[in-house]
């Protein structure tokens, strides 16, 4: 379809009420650290599913990585503290860190390379402030829960590549839930729950920002419940190829995917539901992008607006697509912390 103009907020405001009106095992070794971190009192809990690896562009052999693996291979130590969490998180070694409970921390705190962060049983949480990865990679983080973060939950930036995102669940942060911005590349965002929030994820933090950012900023978003959160799901700017395919939306009020400043998004398999706008080209200030759509679903919701080609997502990685009507089943049912544990 034909690109049309771009809306800014308050015009999709607008329409969207038109619309709605019709790898990792138990702590037993690391450091002393390690052990005075995880008490007597605390079971010795599998997380399930860590040996997965990661898929999309996350799993693709780029930039001298076969992949994403985290910290395999180094030592696996839980924590129930802070302080402790952020020791580990900071040192230049690899890491299975295993998050057990709740850690309170504030600001956007890094996170070095080579680091598996992943949470045990279904209710750890990392809450009042958020991880930055700065110029890193190679970083799986699991079976989260962030909320309530002062800045962004997860800042991905600055040529960090090679990152996967896997079964956490955002919500009610001050600023974006997770942004991917200046050159970063290679990242997957699979079967997370977002809900409560606005602003959800951005790729490309600024209009002015193209000669760091094209040719990167590669990202794979699959198999994600966007749970009546308002926009971003993703806005893009200068990327390609983005690939989202088999999330769930329901519920956004300003808009589902923004293409702009001539991304290439590839959208398929995915099913909207109450949308007004489910995918754009352009928005606000920002100029069109490219976008394709297939064999989506949109029930109670409005049109797509689409434009030009797109890089293939299979010139880099093979992938299989679940039928668009099984989303809301099964997308729901597997999304977010607690599922893999």
């Amino acid at each position: 379809m034909r690109n049309l103009p771009s809306l800014t907020r308050r015009g999709l405001l607008a329409g969207t009420a038109a619309t709605a009106a019709l790898a990792a095992l138990p702590a037993t070794g690391g450091s002393s650290l390690a052990r005075a971190a995880a008490p007597a009192s605390v079971p010795r809990v599998r997380a399930a599913a860590a040996a997965q690896s990661a898929d999309g562009f996350a799993g693709v052999p780029a930039l001298g990585l076969s992949g994403t693996t985290g910290g395999a291979g180094g030592p696996v130590v839980t924590v129930t503290d802070a302080e402790t969490f952020l020791d580990y998180c900071d040192r230049d070694e690899p890491y299975v860190i295993q998050v057990l409970g709740t850690l309170r921390i504030s600001s956007k705190q890094g996170v070095r390379s080579n680091k598996t962060i992943i949470g045990l049983g279904g209710d750890a949480e990392i809450t009042g402030g958020g991880l930055d990865m700065y110029r890193r990679q190679n970083v799986i983080i699991r079976n989260l829960r962030f909320t309530g973060a002062d800045d962004d939950s997860l800042s991905i930036q600055q040529s960090s590549h090679h990152i996967w995102i896997d079964h956490c669940t955002f919500s009610a942060g001050a600023d974006g839930l997770i942004d991917i911005v200046r050159g970063a590349d290679y990242v997957t965002v699979s079967w997370n729950h977002f809900h409560d929030h606005s602003k959800t994820m951005l790729i490309g933090h600024s209009d002015a920002n193209g000669s760091q950012d094209r040719g990167k900023l590669r990202v794979t978003f699959h198999h994600n419940f966007f749970d009546g959160t308002d926009q971003r799901h993703p806005r893009v700017r200068f990327a390609e190829p983005v690939h989202v395919y088999n999330n769930y939306y329901r519920n956004n009020r300003l808009y589902g995917v923004a293409s702009t400043e001539d991304a290439g998004v590839l959208v398929e398999g995915n099913y909207f539901e109450n949308v007004a706008h489910p995918i754009r080209s352009g928005y606000d200030e920002s100029g069109p992008g490219r976008v394709v759509e297939r064999n989506n679903l949109y029930v109670g919701s409005g049109t797509p607006r689409t434009l030009g080609t797109v890089i293939e997502p299979r010139t880099y990685y093979a992938y299989t697509l679940d039928a668009p009507s099984t989303v809301p089943t099964t997308v729901p049912a597997g999304a977010g912390a607690g599922r893999i544990a």
